[in-house]
C-alpha cells in the first residue's frame, strides 16, 4: 500500500512539474501587442480576407 502511495505521489510531482514547466517556459515579457502580432503575421484588419 506504501509504495502504490509513493507511485501517485511522484506522479502527481511529475504532473505539477510539467505544468509548472510549460506555464512558464514562453516569452520572457509575456506574449507581444496584438499591433505586433498583427505585423509579424501579416494580416492587416483594413484589407478584406484573400480568397
Amino acid at each position: 500500500m506504501t509504495l502504490l502511495l509513493l507511485e501517485a505521489l511522484g506522479a502527481l510531482i511529475l504532473l505539477v512539474f510539467i505544468v509548472w514547466w510549460t506555464m512558464f517556459s514562453g516569452r520572457k515579457n509575456g506574449e507581444l501587442p496584438p499591433e505586433v502580432q498583427r505585423e509579424k503575421s501579416g494580416d492587416d484588419p483594413a484589407e478584406p480576407p484573400k480568397r
